[in-house]
């Protein structure tokens, strides 16, 4: 592997990890704008990104508020990393064309039942077992090479005089 492939696959990788972290900071963000703005309500103030811990527990409008603050602050963190899952590593738009492979009755020719989802632009499959039997599974993520230029290479061993 050259030098030239190795700087672009660290650059890929700092995308797709540095996207990540700019949507959890969109959460954070949201997430801390929408504490602030239920504080505003309640006296006495409280410090940015902080509790009313006077009134949290005594209050039952702010305590049902601040439970759904957190819910919705976990759903938030929840949807981004679900997000980011079904992303291309490469160019990070979301995969499509989910295709179910393998069957649990032909198992021994098909393999185990998987969703395999391919990036548009055929950067690479991501495939994600269907059920997971033995623990956790992580999906695997298999980078293809440059599709569209195999596809568009002139043939090779053909005459040119036809």
């Amino acid at each position: 592997m050259s030098w030239a492939d190795k700087q672009t696959q660290i650059r890929s990788h700092a995308m797709y990890w540095g996207y990540l972290l700019l949507k959890l900071a969109a959460a954070a963000l949201v997430s801390g704008s929408l504490l602030w703005f239920m504080n505003l309500f309640w006296l006495p103030r409280t410090p940015f990104l902080h509790l009313n811990r006077y009134q949290f527990i005594f209050d039952l409008g702010y305590t049902t508020l601040a439970g759904l603050w957190f819910l919705l602050s976990y759903g938030l963190c929840y949807l981004v990393f679900w997000d980011q899952r079904y992303r291309c590593r490469t160019c990070l738009r979301r995969l499509l064309m989910p295709v179910e492979t393998g069957s649990w009755s032909h198992m021994l020719r098909l393999g185990r039942p998987q969703m395999e989802y391919i990036c548009p632009f055929g950067h690479g499959t991501l495939n994600i077992e269907e059920l997971q039997i033995t623990g956790s599974v992580p999906p695997g993520w298999k980078e293809h090479g440059d599709i569209w230029s195999e596809l568009f290479a002139a043939p090779a061993g053909k005459d040119e005089d036809r």
